[in-house]
């Protein structure tokens, strides 16, 4: 029988074996890159990648696609519907009322620029909100003027931007679609009225009960029982990343009931060589001033815009672009029409 001789395998003599301290230094390499990989893919998850948990069916937006091929000729059909007349700045019809002035204080690097609209309605209904994109979830933004023109808005501010944090109340058109009580927020009635509250000591239900149509979860509250709130020295929304201190002087967005169906709603620009912005302090005086017995603060920053018949007003972070939002307040002729 033959025995079979195997060659024996040559080694590289340029070939080192990886040394303990190498492998160990590896290890840990791939460690870090595994880690920092985690990080900003939970960073993302959290704060850019779109998770959409309901969408939502309306029938405005649903109108508007329909309509898109011929704006000009729908929008002069309703505006005759309603008897509906209109400028740059004023807007009247059998159902609401709406005049927007811009208001100009101060000077140099102190001066302010904000503007004042005053909505007067005959129904609660023609207030109401809307959702980027149709869909309730996180990080689903759209501009506001986009989201406004998809419902057919003759008006519209920006929301609470309820998508960049995952609690709060939110109801929103009678639908409750979160209920993680927070904070101090606002809630719209069908009855015109609105209501600041803190989410901790009235439920949804209770809310939903009474008649809430809308809640708002951002803040804080300006004026309460027709009171400015004293102290904002403390007020804290959340602690989401990128946030920045909400005491200072910023561009701003707020809504305010005078009485009934009487809305007052502020957009104040900021960060800009003509409007330093305003603190919270300086809205509440200006709620105060334009007759607000109940006031509170919505999302502001770069997110700060007023829309009105087709344009946007303001001038969103000082570039006149505006930055996507979750949600937004908007105004419409009722469904009939």
């Amino acid at each position: 029988m033959m025995k079979i001789y195997e060659k024996p395998t040559r080694k590289d003599p340029n070939k080192r074996p990886i040394s303990p301290r190498k492998r160990r230094w590896l290890i840990i390499t791939l460690v870090i890159v595994l880690a920092i990989g985690g990080i900003l893919y939970s960073l993302a998850d959290r704060y850019l990648i779109r998770h959409v948990q309901v969408v939502v069916a309306d029938e405005n937006t649903a109108t508007a696609a329909t309509n898109n091929a011929n704006d000009s000729t729908n929008t002069s059909i309703t505006a005759t519907e309603v008897n509906a007349t209109s400028d740059d700045w004023n807007y009247s019809s059998d159902d609401m009322k709406v005049s927007i002035e811009k208001v100009q204080t101060g000077s140099g690097s102190d001066q302010i620029t904000y503007y004042v609209a005053d909505v007067q309605l005959t129904d609660a209904s023609s207030l109401r909100t809307a959702l980027a994109d149709n869909s309730f979830g996180t990080n689903i933004t759209e501009n506001t003027s986009e989201i406004a023109a998809a419902n057919n808005a003759i008006f519209a501010i920006n929301g609470d931007y309820y998508g960049f944090r995952d609690d709060g109340v939110i109801i929103r058109n009678g639908t409750l679609y979160r209920d993680s009580p927070t904070r101090d927020a606002l809630a719209l009635f069908n009855d015109g009225t609105m209501k600041t509250y803190n989410e901790n000591e009235i439920s949804s239900s209770e809310l939903l009960a009474e008649g809430a149509t809308n809640t708002l979860s951002f803040g804080p509250i300006l004026i309460q029982d027709g009171e400015i709130v004293s102290d904002f020295s403390s007020v804290k929304i959340d602690n989401n990343f990128g946030n920045r201190s909400i005491q200072d002087a910023n561009p701003r967005t707020a809504i305010g009931m005078i009485a009934p169906n009487h809305y007052v709603f502020v957009v104040v620009d900021g960060r800009q060589d003509d409007s330093r912005g305003m603190t919270l302090a300086e809205l509440a005086d200006v709620m105060k001033g334009l007759g607000a017995t109940e006031a509170y603060n919505l999302d502001g920053g770069g997110s700060s815009t007023m829309y009105f018949m087709g344009r946007v007003v303001n001038n969103p972070l000082g570039r006149n672009q505006e930055r996507g939002v979750s949600d937004i307040l908007y105004l419409t002729e009722g469904r009939g029409s």
